[in-house]
C-alpha cells in the first residue's frame, strides 16, 4: 500500500514510522527545508515529552473532546513513546508536574530519535513540497504538490493529514491542512489560540515586573460582572512586557478561549487575575508572620521590611498599591495598614485584557470536527482512505505534555490502520 503523510510534525513522524512498519510504503512530505520545526521549540527548547499521569487523567486534562482520543491513548500510552525514545539510545526524567524531558534537556534529541527512525525505516521524505489539493474520487486517490518551481500528482491508496495548526507560523503551522480537508466536505471548527499568554490592561505594573518569575502562587481568574469564577490553579507564572504567561497562565487560558471565545467582545466586562502570593498560609497566619518580622525590623523602613517575605522586584509594587508610605517606620504601620497588606498579598489583581496573537499560541484549539473522525482508526467518515492525526483535530489539552502525547497516539493510530 502507498501511504502518503502530509507534515512532518511529532504526528506525522509518528505516522510515517508506523504505517511503514506495518509494510507500506510510505512518502512524507514536508514544506519547510527540516522535520520537526515546532517540536523543537516545545518545552522552552528542552521538549516536554509526556507525562507520567496514568492515561485516564490525559482524558481529565484534554478539556476539548477528551473522550474522543480514549482509543488513542490505549493504542499508543506514555509509557510507548518513552519506550520508543530509548530504544533509539534517549533515556528520559521526571520533573515537577509528573512532565516527562530527556536526560539531556535538548529537544533536539528527541527529534534526532525520530529521524533516525525513519530514515531506518526508509521512508521517503520530501522537503520544501507543499501539498495544494487532496484527490478525491469517491474514494482518496493521490494529492498534487508543488516545490515551488512545479507540480505533480503523487498516488496514494492512504493519505495522513498531519498538518498541525495555526500557531508558530514560522515553524510551518499556518493552517494549511483545515483548508485542505474543508475543500473535500470537513467542517473546522472555530479555530482559536489555546495555552497562550494573556495580555492585561496595567501594562505599568507587568512592565515593571517584568521577568519576575513567581513559584508556588495561587491564581483564580474570575468574571466579575457574572462572580463566577472561570479558573483556578497553582503552580509557576512569569510577568512579561505585555502582562503574564508561564505555565499556570497558559493553561488558564485553555479555559478562557472556552468561556468566551474572544476576549474583545468584553470590554466592557471584568475578566481579574487574583493572584495569592502566599497560598500557605492563611490571612490569619500570613499576619502572624508580617508581624514578627516588623517585630525584628521594628527601627526600619517599611521598604526595607519586606525582603524575607517576597522577592525584591515585587515589593515596590507592593508598597504602591499598599499605599503604605515607603518611608514609614514599620512600628508605626497601624493594624488597619496592616490587615490591608496582608489582602493584598493574597489578592494581588490584574485585569485581563485579552490574549497574545494566535500565531504565539503553543497550539490552536479548534480544527477538524471529531464528529467526522472514527475513534478508533482517526480515519475521516466522509472520505474513504483519508486520516488524520495531531493539531488539526478538534482536541487540545492543558500544559504538561499532554499535546504531545495526543499527536503520538493519534499519529500512531492513523499510520496502523
Amino acid at each position: 500500500m502507498k501511504v502518503i503523510v502530509i507534515g512532518g510534525g511529532p504526528a506525522g513522524m509518528m505516522s510515517a514510522i508506523t504505517a511503514s512498519q506495518k509494510g507500506h510504503q510510505v512518502t512524507l512530505i514536508e514544506k519547510m527545508p527540516t522535520l520537526g520545526r515546532k517540536l523543537l521549540i516545545t518545552g522552552k527548547g528542552r521538549c516536554n515529552i509526556t507525562s507520567s499521569l496514568d492515561m485516564s487523567k490525559f482524558i481529565e486534562n484534554t478539556p476539548t473532546n477528551g473522550k474522543f482520543l480514549y482509543s488513542c491513548f490505549q493504542n499508543f500510552t506514555n509509557q510507548d513513546i518513552i519506550k520508543f525514545l530509548k530504544e533509539q539510545g534517549l533515556e528520559v526524567k521526571e520533573e515537577r508536574g509528573n512532565r516527562i524531558f530527556p536526560v539531556t534537556d535538548k529537544s533536539l534529541d528527541v527529534l534526532k530519535c525520530f529521524t533516525k527512525k525513519l530514515k531506518e525505516q526508509n521512508v521517503n521524505i520530501e522537503y520544501n513540497t507543499k501539498v495544494t489539493e487532496l484527490i478525491v474520487s469517491e474514494i482518496i486517490v493521490g494529492v498534487k504538490t508543488t516545490n515551488g518551481v512545479s507540480e505533480k500528482i503523487e498516488k496514494a491508496d492512504k493519505v495522513i493529514l498531519a498538518t498541525g495548526g495555526k500557531s508558530y507560523p514560522l515553524t510551518g503551522s499556518t493552517g494549511d491542512g483545515y483548508i485542505l480537508a474543508k475543500k473535500v466536505g470537513h467542517t473546522i471548527t472555530e479555530l482559536r489560540p489555546s495555552l497562550i499568554p494573556l495580555e492585561t490592561y496595567d501594562l505599568a505594573t507587568c512592565k515593571e515586573l517584568q521577568g519576575l518569575t513567581l513559584k508556588n502562587v495561587a491564581i483564580t481568574i474570575t468574571d466579575i460582572e457574572k462572580n463566577k469564577k472561570i479558573y483556578e490553579d497553582f503552580g509557576e507564572m512569569i510577568f512579561t512586557h505585555f502582562g503574564v504567561s508561564g505555565p499556570i497562565i497558559l493553561s488558564a487560558s485553555a479555559h478562557l478561549t472556552r468561556y468566551k471565545s474572544n476576549l474583545e467582545k468584553m470590554k466592557n466586562k471584568k475578566i481579574i487575575l487574583k493572584i495569592d502570593l502566599k497560598p500557605a498560609l492563611s490571612e490569619e497566619k500570613l499576619e502572624e508572620r508580617i508581624l514578627r518580622d516588623f517585630n525584628e525590623l521594628k527601627n526600619k523602613q517599611f521598604k526595607n521590611s519586606l525582603g524575607k517575605l517576597l522577592p525584591q522586584k515585587i515589593i515596590p509594587v507592593i508598597i504602591k498599591k499598599s499605599k503604605i508610605k515607603e518611608n514609614k517606620k514599620v512600628n508605626e504601620i497601624t493594624r488597619e495598614e496592616r490587615k490591608k497588606l496582608v489582602h493584598l498579598l493574597k489578592n494581588f489583581e490584574i485585569e485581563v485584557k485579552g490574549f497574545r496573537p494566535i500565531e504565539e499560541a503553543i497550539i490552536t484549539s479548534g480544527g477538524v470536527s471529531t464528529k467526522e473522525i472514527n475513534p478508533k482508526t482517526m480515519e475521516s467518515k466522509i472520505v474513504k482512505g483519508l486520516y488524520f492525526a495531531g493539531e488539526i483535530i478538534d482536541v487540545d489539552s492543558y500544559t504538561g505534555g499532554f499535546n504531545l502525547q495526543i499527536a503520538y497516539s493519534t499519529g500512531y493510530t492513523a499510520g496502523n490502520c
